[in-house]
């Protein structure tokens, strides 16, 4: 089959959701509708955190990072999605794609990581609160804020810089919301076969380990609320790792369904479905989930609200 180098040429074209779906009007309204909803959510839950003097401790320093890295992962797919929706041009050069794989990858590795430090946090202010501020001191949490960071884009460096060295077919056409490893192997000319292996046993060894630190922490903080005496203790640490769980599900079954299941078990119209899931939805979620449930946020929140309308609108 002839090549085409993607290098000199105009690149590739998104197919993404918007255009094949019954509705492309309605779905992208919605999708513009979650973007916005996301950009206000994180955008205001990172004010918030970084405003109020009482959420600066481990928990919530955690929680601004998660908020920081969905507001980034939804901005690096939706824009582009809504543009070519708009304007009917769909396509992205050579750099763009590697560019916007490298970032979904960064990020999406990243808040893999944090989710398990985050129940790791969570595990020691339930089950070793005298110990908290030793175990989880401001320099341990900026440590892993920090590895999270760094240890997803050595990984995501890799993967990209090998995913896109290989020689493209004819054929531009990804058939996928955005720039990712395995829809950009169906155009390659070459034998992928052992670097398909090779993303699979990476995102297993990437997913599982914090997949099962989450487990773990969580098994033992239940029988630890279990054993305590106090009613309003026991339910607000059931609230908070609760408002956890969900959002750990909702991350690690989109991710398992991309990059653990093989790709026999599902079509590229069902990544299509799960890539919206875990760039747009999920994004827009995780701030309301975490914090209409959580009285300290929503406390925070009215403060902060309550300083800004006073400088607006002093008294005399």
């Amino acid at each position: 089959m002839e090549h085409w180098n993607s290098t000199l040429g105009t690149g590739f074209i998104l197919m993404g959701i918007l255009k094949d779906s019954g509705s492309p009007g309605l779905l992208s309204a919605t999708v513009a509708v979650l973007y916005m909803l996301a950009l206000t959510s994180n955008g205001l839950l990172l004010l918030v955190i970084t405003m109020d003097a009482q959420l600066h401790v481990p928990m919530y320093l955690l929680l601004g990072q998660l908020s920081l890295m969905d507001l980034l992962f939804t901005s690096v797919v939706t824009p582009k999605a809504l543009m070519d929706f708009l304007s009917s041009e769909n396509t992205i050069s050579f750099g763009g794609c590697a560019l916007q794989m490298f970032l979904a990858l960064t990020l999406g590795g990243a808040e893999d990581l944090l989710l398990a430090f985050m129940a790791y946090d969570r595990y020691v202010a339930i089950c070793h609160p005298l110990n908290y501020m030793v175990l989880m001191s401001t320099r341990v949490c900026w440590l892993m804020v920090a590895t999270s960071w760094i240890l997803a884009s050595l990984s995501a460096l890799g993967h990209t810089l090998y995913t896109m060295h290989f020689p493209f077919c004819m054929s531009r056409k990804i058939s996928h919301l955005l720039c990712e490893i395995p829809p950009l192997l169906k155009l390659a000319c070459a034998d992928t076969s052992r670097y398909e292996l090779m993303v699979y046993v990476m995102g297993v060894s990437f997913l599982m380990p914090a997949l099962v630190a989450i487990l773990a922490s969580y098994t033992l903080i239940l029988i630890t609320v279990l054993h305590m005496l106090s009613n309003e203790g026991r339910q607000k640490a059931l609230v908070t790792c609760s408002s956890h769980l969900t959002v750990v599900g909702m991350f690690y079954g989109a991710a398992t369904f991309m990059y653990v299941l093989p790709s026999s078990l599902h079509s590229p119209k069902q990544d299509n479905i799960i890539s919206v899931f875990y760039t747009i939805v999920t994004p827009a979620l995780n701030p309301l989930i975490y914090s209409l449930r959580n009285k300290e946020v929503m406390g925070a929140l009215r403060r902060v609200l309550g300083k800004y309308m006073l400088r607006t609108h002093p008294t005399f």
